[in-house]
């Protein structure tokens, strides 16, 4: 199964004096970093920024806050970090110019909604285990407040930001899905990687079907291992797509009653298929899609002969024995 590939986005509001660690953190000024051993400090010459630092975090914070005409007390936030990334495997396999493009289209983001005047600094790590921005800017708002609350907002306010972002971001980076789950967000979207795995497991459907065409009492156990060895990967390829589908909120049938009156459902379906093309959203159109191939997966189980599933079940091919329907 392909692993889900995450945007992420965090803040963390910072009132004056943590802004110097900040600044030695993310600028690399320091020469070993005990309590991060995550860095690796001969690779941060590949670390880059998108915004250079004009002077000194805390004087620069100091400096708009002043120009902007903005009271301060001990205890107002004068900084704010954002810090940008992905799951490490939305990296794998991708060159140092593809992970540039993805942090300069998360500041390109922030920029939206946020003054770049404002933004102190945007470097990104190359240095540690996974690539990451930490974007630090001053939390004044269009109409000159000094108020991180205003721009960062309560919980509400931060799901809002969560959302932008990935909405911003899977623009340009399909596979990317939003860091909660569909059921917390209400979204719509059924990421791409499903539409794979239900490929994949096409794919695997079809050479099963062809080993069970023909096949009659006089061959069966000739095709039984090879069958088998197929349905070590088949059967908890379709549970897994069972799991996403039910995820993702995607109606579908799965027992064997229903499974028999799948070409019946087929042909509803594509009735369904031709309506919402005309009248529905993207997402109905790609639920019945999704379900319509999960119903041909799960009923090419029934064609399989009872002599095989005998050899299946008494064979090393199957961890533990149960009814091959406790598998659906």
């Amino acid at each position: 199964m392909e692993k889900a590939q995450y945007a992420i986005m965090r803040f963390a509001k910072y009132k004056g004096p943590e802004i110097g660690n900040i600044e030695a953190h993310n600028e690399r000024t320091k020469e070993k970093y005990a309590s991060n051993p995550d860095v690796d400090t001969s690779r941060s010459k590949y670390n880059f920024h998108l915004v250079k630092p004009p002077g000194k975090y805390r004087a620069e914070s100091e400096r708009q806050i002043a120009s902007a005409g903005c009271r301060t007390r001990k205890d107002s936030i004068r900084m704010v970090e954002a810090l940008f990334t992905a799951s490490p495997e939305f990296f794998k396999g991708k060159k140092r110019t593809e992970i540039r493009t993805f942090f300069e289209e998360a500041l390109h983001f922030l920029e939206q909604h946020q003054s770049k005047e404002t933004i102190i600094s945007a470097v990104v790590h190359m240095d540690e285990k996974t690539p990451h921005m930490h974007l630090c800017f001053v939390p004044l708002t269009e109409d000159g407040r000094l108020s991180a609350k205003d721009i960062m907002g309560n919980k509400k306010k931060l799901t809002w930001w969560q959302d932008e972002f990935w909405k911003h971001m899977v623009k340009k980076f399909p596979d990317l899905e939003r860091g909660e789950s569909a059921s917390l967000t209400g979204r719509d979207h059924i990421p791409p990687r499903v539409f794979k795995e239900m490929t994949r497991l096409t794919k695997q459907k079809d050479k099963l079907e062809d080993l069970l065409t023909g096949i009659n009492p006089f061959n069966a156990k000739s095709r039984a291992e090879e069958i088998c060895k197929i349905l070590d990967t088949y059967l908890p390829s379709v549970e897994k797509m069972d799991t996403l589908l039910r995820k993702y909120g995607v109606a579908f049938t799965k027992t064997a009653s229903e499974n028999k009156r799948l070409k019946t459902k087929n042909a509803e379906l594509e009735e369904s298929l031709a309506s919402a093309r005309k009248v529905s959203t993207l997402k109905q159109i790609e639920d019945f899609k999704l379900r319509r191939d999960y119903d041909s997966a799960v009923a090419i189980l029934e064609q399989i002969p009872a002599e095989v599933l005998n050899i299946y079940a008494q064979s090393s091919h199957r961890g533990k024995e149960r009814p091959i329907e406790q598998s659906l």
